[in-house]
């Protein structure tokens, strides 16, 4: 085989890889199919928003209408990413709510999977459902992304 046959070859092993990588966002966001990795997508489809499978929206206990906010997070438009982006948790000293560029230490990464070092319950709080993985694999891209306010 020469040279010229191989590269062809591995050029279309690539392709096709790629080709079924090639995965539609919506595909993978079950109840909200229109949620992207930027923070603005993220504020309706998952804070603000009750969503197909019956999850209830954030800001049902994370606003401070009437209240004071769950765990002194408020999720409310135009407050949400401040009180999320480098902010330390209050629940869990030494953890920090979201850090971007680093969806795998962000704090709220672990209580939306559940993980075992949580303190307190997984999010949303109760029975579920809960967000689905590909809702959280959003939410990783963003951080991941920066965690720009977009």
């Amino acid at each position: 085989m020469n040279m010229r046959n191989t590269l062809g070859g591995m050029a279309l092993v690539l392709a096709l890889a790629l080709a079924g990588c090639d995965e539609k966002l919506s595909d993978v966001t079950g109840p909200t199919p229109n949620l992207e990795p930027t923070f603005s997508s993220i504020q309706r489809e998952i804070f603000d928003t009750t969503d197909a499978s019956g999850r209830l929206a954030c800001t049902s206990c994370h606003s401070n209408v009437g209240r004071n906010p769950s765990g002194g997070l408020n999720l409310l438009p135009g407050l949400s990413h401040s009180s999320l982006v480098g902010v330390p948790s209050t629940g869990k000293p030494g953890a920090v709510r979201v850090i971007p560029g680093d969806p795998e230490n962000s704090y709220i990464i672990h209580k939306l999977e559940g993980r075992s070092t949580i303190i307190g319950v997984r999010m949303p709080r109760g029975n579920g459902p809960f967000l689905t993985d590909g809702q959280v694999l959003v939410i990783k891209r963003w951080i991941a992304n920066g965690a720009p306010n977009n």
